[in-house]
């Protein structure tokens, strides 16, 4: 299977989470309401993470999902970077054939609902810094992972 990347919008993301940006003119935007959290004794966790860049086309077999928390992937220092979203299938398990990949631009984050599949994070084009913002209790359900059926992302020039 091979999913195109498409540009990231808010329109487009808006099933999987929200698209995060700073504001235009001068003053703070709030994004509270994106940061869910269905656990009262989970703690937050903010945490920073260096990535190097990961060639295209990318090929993988996995997916992960954090079943009681959003999870914000904030870019500190970054190029492009890739958000590979897919819905839940009738089994609960991440439905590939309706999956989506969009390109984010080095100014916007993202971040994923509770429950929303998505794949790991992967920036593309030179190394990244991201902040990571979720809500953890060291169970298991913090962090899922499941192995889907291969799967290739592409950049549109390369989809032909």
């Amino acid at each position: 299977m091979r999913l195109t990347v498409e540009p990231l919008t808010a329109e487009a993301f808006a099933p999987f989470g929200e698209v995060l940006s700073a504001p235009d003119a001068p003053g703070r935007g709030y994004i509270d309401a994106a940061l869910a959290n269905r656990r009262a004794h989970a703690k937050p966790s903010l945490s920073f993470t260096f990535k190097a860049p990961a060639s295209l086309p990318l090929a993988s077999t996995v997916m992960e999902r954090h079943l009681h928390s959003s999870q914000s992937f904030v870019p500190m220092d970054a190029g492009r970077w890739l958000a590979i979203v897919a819905p839940h299938g009738a089994d609960g398990r991440p439905d590939m054939a309706r999956a989506r990949a969009f390109l984010a631009r080095p100014d916007q984050g993202v971040t994923y609902g509770a429950d929303v599949w998505h794949h790991p994070f992967t920036v593309i084009d030179r190394p990244a810094r991201f902040a990571i913002f979720m809500w953890k209790d060291g169970g298991p359900e913090d962090d899922e992972f499941v192995d889907v059926p291969p799967f290739e992302v592409v950049l549109p020039d390369a989809a032909g």
